[in-house]
């Protein structure tokens, strides 16, 4: 098996799910303002609640990202070296050069949660069918 290979298979889907969550809630608003009858659409907006409750929940209570310890686990095995902190903390820091403490990046996570949760008050998904 190609440890390597399966830690960037992981890295990319990782990468996906953040860009779901994130570009979700943009077009959820953005969707809603424009009268796009998909991004009301049940499983959508349940799958997308999901993703960002588990992140939120993940960094109260403190546990790693299971991706990102799948992820570091491979990168092991590979040979390779393993980022510090969580998979966020890491990007972020990466593309931006900025490194904040854990909790800062929990209360981001929070405050995109109740956004998210704004949205679903405020246009919410159609009933299931």
């Amino acid at each position: 098996m190609n440890y390597a290979f399966a830690a960037d298979v992981v890295l990319l889907t990782h990468f996906a799910i953040v860009l779901f969550v994130v570009v979700g809630l943009l077009l959820i608003v953005v969707g809603n303002l424009r009268a796009w009858p998909w991004v009301n659409r049940w499983w959508f907006r349940v799958l997308h609640l999901l993703a960002i409750s588990v992140v939120v929940l993940e960094s109260w209570l403190g546990i790693e990202c299971p991706l990102t310890t799948l992820e570091n686990w491979l990168r092991l095995q590979a040979g390779q070296g393993v980022y510090q902190g969580s998979f966020i903390q890491h990007w972020v820091h990466g593309v931006m050069f900025y490194q904040a403490p854990g909790w800062v990046f929990a209360l981001v996570y929070t405050l995109f949660g109740l956004l998210v949760a704004v949205a679903w008050w405020r246009w919410p998904p159609q009933q299931f069918k």
